[in-house]
Parts: C-alpha cells; structure tokens; sequence
C-alpha cells in the first residue's frame, strides 16, 4: 500500500512493511500446517473468540466485517506477556499500533491512541474521567482475570463516553467449563539488586453448572527497583496492588443474567522519598529513604455491573447493563505553589496534596434485529445514559480545587447494516444530550481566590458514522473505508480550577463546550492460512479541542484546532507449525494551534502522541510443552517546535529514541503446572521514558529512568 505525500515513513520501517506483505503472499501461496494445540503460540490462535469483537458494534461481529482498525489481544497474549510485566500499557504499546510508549507509572500522561485520549472500559463501564483527567485511570484491574481486550482505534460513534481517540474494552474471564477448577498463581521478580524485589499471588475459582461463578483474589508487591546503570528510579510507581472480582452467571434459556463486582487497590510508597535529578547532565530522579509528609500514592477503583440478554426477543437480540463505578487517586504532595495560602501557612511552607474522586452511574441498553425485512439487512438500536460526578480536593486542608461536576449524558443511537455478497455498509446516527451542573464555588488563592458563579451548560450533538467493507472474494482480502465522529467533555475541571478573572461564571465559559471528532480512514486487510496483515491511513480533526499548555508548572486549557493524520501496519506469518513472526508500525503526526484563530504550526508534544513506532515480535515452540516469545521494541528520535513559545515557554520537545527487547519462555508441565521465564529489558538498556524526555514542561523532578533488566519466575496450576 501506498503511503500518501504527508504521511512519510522510513525507509527502514517501509522496508519491514514491506517484508511482511511479501511473507504474507509467500504464505497464502504456501500455507502452513495447522499446529498442535499443545504448540500453539499466543498471537497465532485460530479461535473463532478471538475474531469476533462487541465493542465496535454493541453486538458480536466478525472482525473482517467491521470497517475499521480492530485489535484484539487474546487471553493467552496477555498470559504470555504477563511473564515479562504485568503494567497493562506496556501491553497495549507491543499489540495496538497507535498507542504511545508506556510511563511504567501509576499515572498514564502522554499514553494516547493516535494522539488522543482514549476511553477506558472494563466490561463495557467507562473507567476513564474526561470531567478532570488525572492521568491515572490505566490501573483497574488484575490481568489474571482477563479473557481478552479489544481495541478500536480512532473516534467511535458506537460507545461515545468521550470516545474521541478510540476505545480500549477489557473483557474479563467466566468459566466455560463444566465442574469446579481452582488456579494458583506465583511470581517472584527480581533485578539482582537492593530494593528490587516483586513478587505476585493469585487465586482463582471457577465453577459451572446451572450457575456459573468466577471469583478472583490477588496481591502483588514490588520495590523501587533501578535502570539499567543500577540507580534507584523514582518513587510514582506502583508498590503494592489487590483485586478482589467476583462474576456471577445464570443462563435460562435463551436468556442471561450476570453480575460482576470488582475492586482494584493501588499504593505507592510511604517510606521513600524523591531525589531530583540532573536534566542538563543526564542524571535521572532517583530515591532515598525518608518519610513523607503527606499521604502516600493511591488508587482505588470500584466497578459493578448488572446485565441481562436475550438471545431470541422480537427476533433480535436485546441486552442490558446496569452500571456503578466509584474512582479515587491520591496524587504525590508537597509544598507546591499552586497550593498556598497566607491565610493558612506562610508562604511556602504549606505541604498540601490532590486526590481525584469520581462517581459514575448509568445504563447501556441495544436490541440487534438482523434480516429486518430483507436478507442481509441488520437494525442495531438503543440508548445510552451516563451520570459522572467528579471532584478534585485537597487532603490536607480539605480545600476544593474542582467544585463537584455533576454530568448527565443521554444518547438515543441507531445502526443499519446491510450486507449483499462481498459487500458490507453500515451507518449509524447518535444523538447526545448532555447537561453539566456546577454550584457557586471559590478558586484557590494562587488564582486569586475569585468567586464563580455556578451554573449549566448543556450540548447536542448528532453523531455520524458510516463505512463499507469490501472482501475480494476467496482470496482473503479485504478493504475498508469509514468515517466516525466522536463527542466528549473537554477536562472542565482543569478549566474551572484555574479561573482567574473576577465575575466568571460557569454560564459564559466559551471553554466549556464539548470536544467533536471526526475520523476518516481508509484500510487494506488479508487474511490467509497461516498470515494475516493490515495496514490503514486515517485523518482525524477537531475544530474545538482542547490542549493543555504549561507555565510556570501550571497547566491551562487551550480550545484550539487538532488535527492528527497517521499510517499503521501489523503483519504476522507462522512459517511452520512452531513458529511466529510478527510485526507492528505506527507513524501519528498530529498539528494544533499555538493560540484560537492561528495557523496549525505546532507539533502535538508528548502528552498527545507518541513517536514512531516499530514492534517486532517472534514466537517459537522448540520442544513439546515449551514455548518462548521475543518482542523487540524500536521508537524512533522525535524533534518538534524548535523556536516556538507559549509566553516565555519553550514548547521544544526532543526525544533520542531507544529501542528494548523482553523475553520470555514457558513450559507446561504434566502434573507440576505451568512454569514460567520472564526477562523484562532483556539487554538492560539504561534510558529515560519517551514522556520524562520529550515534555517540554519537565523538571529535574520528574526525569525518569525506565527499569532495567528484570527476572521474574512464575508458576500457575489448575487443579
């Protein structure tokens, strides 16, 4: 396929595309085998689960049919990469094209899909909070419970929610198999070094007869740990972890009804304290032993969801699903100046920290009627409703920093599929309704202490979406074409909490108004015997969008213009019945405005996008009952808005690039469970993150080293 004259893309990363459109042609010519189920590698799995996604069309859909950019990433993927690390983003950078580079923090700045936010679901609940993003919603749950994840790049009319990058859903497990089975799960994690020590304990029952139950309990523990030159890295990351899940099902008839509860707990660190690094030298933030005076690091995340469907109403399918989820995140303290107050302290000597809450309620209800009327014609139809209430508050001082945001949102949607042949169309309409409401509150004295008004906005929106899949034949190619427009809040409480200006009420913030997506895309897909590839080109653009910009360490909201255009390639080829290549490219090149009603001449910067991206991946059974997996990871150099300035900001970002490999090997045993090798930063590379080195706002505080080598031996059995 060939790339269009604003999307360039390296030589060397043309070439690997190329290679792999080659192997997949040798292989459609040639096909393989089919494996031993006992040999089958992780990304190779012929299931029809695997190939069938919910998400981008609230029904159970061929991923072949679905006109657009569909990842999915399988139960045993995640089991295999889980030998390595158990950080979900770094996840998602090895299987989904678009998404950035991961932080391996508990905050998730900067990890975006295709230069956007993405919405985060489990099960279909929204985990991500678009009314204050705290960069913290990417740890909810435990891998071990996962079945699989599915990833829809790019706005998404179907979910909306604020689905204005795409959607990442993670579909948690139930049990399949009649009987009672219990499963055990140990990690022990090293890097060879003090303070570097993890280690994992997991328990899992699952039982099916009339009534099928799963039930989920974990911990993990991890210390500091330390770069590839052996400093100590700093203290954001994750200390300890617990989830308790439990899912409960009943199938009569044609009909079902579950219920899910799940609670995920996160800590950082009480007894360590941050050393600022050295930027100009390349020293990176390390820690050393200390108390802190504030409350540590947390996350605590809590989902619920009740769901009936039936499988024969009306001659269509219907579904319901109830939904709770409550969010919390303590964030690092300090005697930070956004936070002082001479009414309180003298200047500069009040400690003072942030935590996020947010509380959400809805439903999400759809009835799939297909042959309405006429063979091939398929009705999709329901509504959505969502209600958010989020605030930010200071621990210390019990002082509000963001009032209390209550958020409805309604939307009514409709979808028409016809397929004749070859040929799928789908369009779609989505009307959304929102309504914010904010009381009379205070700012903070560092803004000046200004009253704001209270008040509600309201939005309506029509959301389109509409694309066709057209599938050459036998031959086992595809080719797709959609547009999808997306709709979501921009971060009001970033807004609201930085009003300056005296008489500002929340009626006439022009900020306010919601953020409009549109998503054109054109793809290119063959699946064959033993390989399968796809490459596509999209352009997404926002009139409205929203852009932080830093100064002076404070964060404000621009509405300007964002437009993101890009090109991703994924490719993979089992040569024999043992073996798997595969390979990921993604190049996201996204321009905004440095100020409304100007040019786009600035660079997205890292708390946008990533850079380009090359993953790739080999698998190999080299005995029966043993497999290893190799991912080799390249992000190519990024030097953007050299000479641009926001105010007296430097809004240069320059990032060197590095490249890191993981390894792991497995082996099933008859009788002693399933062992397992895990090598995270194979060659311990010493390097400093993607999002610590590019952002143009960082300090010597937050320069972060990624981890170096790490060893982590597991074992799992079932019994």
């Amino acid at each position: 396929m060939r790339a269009c004259p604003c999307l360039p893309f390296s030589s060397t990363a043309a070439a690997v595309a190329g290679l792999l459109c080659l192997m997949a042609l040798n292989a459609q010519a040639e096909p393989a085998t089919q494996p031993n189920e006992a040999l089958a590698l992780p990304a190779a799995s012929s299931q029809e689960l695997e190939r069938v996604v919910v998400t981008a069309t609230r029904g159970a859909k061929a991923v072949e049919k679905i006109p657009g950019a569909i990842s999915i990433i399988s139960a045993q993927e995640i089991r295999q990469q889980g030998l390595v690390s158990e950080d979900p983003s770094q996840l998602l950078v090895l299987k989904v094209p678009g998404y950035a580079p991961a932080r391996q923090k508990m905050s998730n700045f900067g990890e975006g899909l295709r230069g956007r936010n993405a919405l985060l679901l489990l099960d279909g609940i929204p985990q991500t909070n678009p009314l204050r993003f705290g960069g913290r919603e990417g740890y909810f749950a435990d891998p071990m419970m996962v079945e699989r994840v599915e990833v829809v790049s790019g706005a998404s009319a179907a979910q909306g929610m604020g689905a204005t990058g795409g959607i990442i859903n993670t579909i948690t497990r139930r049990a399949q198999v009649e009987g009672t089975r219990h499963t055990l799960d140990f990690k022990l994690g090293s890097q060879g070094h003090a303070d570097s020590s993890s280690w994992k304990a997991g328990y899992m029952l699952e039982h099916k007869s009339s009534v099928d139950v799963l039930a989920y309990l974990g911990t993990r523990s991890q210390d500091l740990g330390v770069d590839g030159s052996g400093r100590l890295l700093a203290t954001e990351s994750l200390h300890s972890a617990n989830d308790a899940f439990l899912k409960i099902g009943h199938d009569f008839g044609p009909q079902r009804v579950q219920l899910m509860l799940n609670q995920f707990r996160a800590e950082g660190f009480d007894d360590w304290v941050d050393v600022p690094g050295k930027r100009a030298a390349g020293l990176s933030t390390t820690a050393k032993p200390g108390s802190l005076p504030y409350d540590p690091l947390r996350n605590r995340v809590r989902s619920a969801s009740f769901e009936w469907s039936h499988a024969d109403l009306a001659q269509g399918v219907a579904s319901l699903q109830l939904f709770k989820q409550s969010f919390s995140a303590v964030y690092s303290g300090g005697v930070i100046g956004t936070f002082q107050d001479a009414k309180i302290a003298p200047l500069n000597s009040l400690v003072d920290q942030s935590e996020i809450e947010a509380e959400k309620w809805g439903m999400r209800a759809s009835w799939v009627r297909p042959d309405l009327g006429l063979t091939g014609l398929e009705l999709t139809a329901g509504v959505d409703l969502l209600n958010d209430t989020s605030s930010q508050r200071l621990t210390q001082t019990g002082r509000v920093w963001v009032p209390p945001l209550q958020y409805r949102s309604v939307a009514p949607f409709t979808q028409l599929e016809y397929e004749q042949g070859p040929l799928t169309v789908r369009g779609g309409l989505r009307s959304e309704h929102t309504r914010l409401r904010v009381d009379d509150y205070q700012t903070l004295a560092f803004y000046g202490s200004r009253q704001v008004e209270g008040g509600e906005r309201k939005a309506e929106k029509l959301v389109k979406s509409l694309g066709a899949v057209w599938r050459f034949g036998q031959s086992g190619w595809s080719s797709f074409v959609s547009y999808n427009e997306g709709f979501g809040p921009p971060d009001v409480g970033l807004i609201l909490r930085a009003v300056k200006t005296a008489g500002s009420s929340v009626g006439n913030l022009v900020d306010l108004q919601a953020i409009v997506t549109d998503n054109r895309e054109l793809g290119l897909a063959w699946r064959g015997a033993s390989a399968s590839m796809s490459a596509s080109l999209y352009r997404s653009h926002s009139d409205f969008g929203s852009q932080i910009v830093i100064t002076n360490g404070v964060g404000t909201v621009q509405r300007v213009p964002i437009e993101v255009e890009g090109f991703e390639f994924s490719g993979e080829w089992r040569p024999t019945a043992a073996t798997h290549l595969s390979a990921i490219y993604a190049r996201t090149r996204g321009q905004t405005a440095s100020a409304p009603n100007q040019p786009l001449n600035l660079e997205l910067g890292a708390r946008s996008q990533g850079p380009e991206k090359l993953v790739l991946g080999a698998g190999w059974a080299f005995a029966p009952n043993w497999r290893t997996q190799l991912y080799v990871q390249h992000l190519l150099p990024r030097h953007i808005n050299a000479g641009k300035l926001a105010g007296t900001t430097s809004l240069e970002e320059r990032f060197d690039g590095y490249t890191l490999a993981d390894l792991s090997i497995s082996w099933q045993t008859a009788s002693a469970g399933e062992w397992g090798l895990g090598l995270e930063n194979l060659f311990n590379r010493a390097y400093i993150t993607y999002y610590s080195q590019a952002h143009y706002a960082g300090s010597d505080d937050d320069y972060y080293a990624g981890r170096g080598r790490t060893a982590t031996l597991s074992w799992r059995r079932s019994f």
